[in-house]
């Protein structure tokens, strides 16, 4: 599968498909928030449950607004989280009214992170806006760090693959929850 670069994959989102690209650590699975049918398609790929809710990516807090209520946050909550943005952090913050059910799942919070990874900001940007982010790897495999570890059934799955390659980390982003501090993955 050709690699993609940011404006094709951006014009791939907007056309509702799905793309594979490098995140902090492990290679992730994309599409528009707001594109319920992309959404359930990306659920398909990784037979997830949409109780279980999904992560979006960002590559600034602006494209994250409409999806989140950082209001509903003490001042030392947002602190904390704004203080590691941009950066490899997952916060799970109050859920706006406006996220839809298939991104939040059974919960009031929603799972985001402002990226520093530079094919995160410029997808993002082409995109104009924030994106699905799941590792890409079909359930029970384990996440990938390279671009050619993807596998094959689920490149058969999927619109494209993002040119460029993770950021280094041994794993996923951490996890925290942005209303108490807990870490819900290390």
């Amino acid at each position: 599968m050709d690699r993609l670069d940011s404006q094709h994959a951006a014009r791939c989102l907007k056309s509702g498909g799905v793309v594979a690209y490098p995140t902090e650590g492990v290679w992730g699975l994309g599409c528009d928030p707001r594109n319920e049918a992309a959404v359930m398609h990306v659920l398909s790929i990784k037979r997830r449950e949409v109780a279980r809710g999904l992560i979006l990516i960002a590559g600034d807090e602006i494209q994250l607004a409409p999806f989140i209520d950082m209001s509903a946050l003490s001042g030392d909550a947002k602190a904390r989280v704004r203080d590691s943005w941009p950066g490899p952090n997952t916060w799970i913050v109050p859920a706006s009214v406006w996220a839809p059910a298939w991104i939040t799942g059974a919960h009031t919070g929603i799972a985001v992170r402002v990226s520093a990874h530079p094919d995160v900001v410029a997808l993002c940007a082409a995109f104009g806006g924030a994106l699905v982010s799941t590792s890409a790897n079909l359930t029970g495999e384990p996440a990938v760090s390279t671009a050619d570890a993807l596998d094959p059934r689920l490149l058969a799955m999927i619109e494209g693959v993002v040119a460029g390659e993770t950021g280094g980390l041994a794993s996923a982003t951490p996890i925290r929850d942005a209303l108490t501090g807990a870490t819900l993955r290390a």
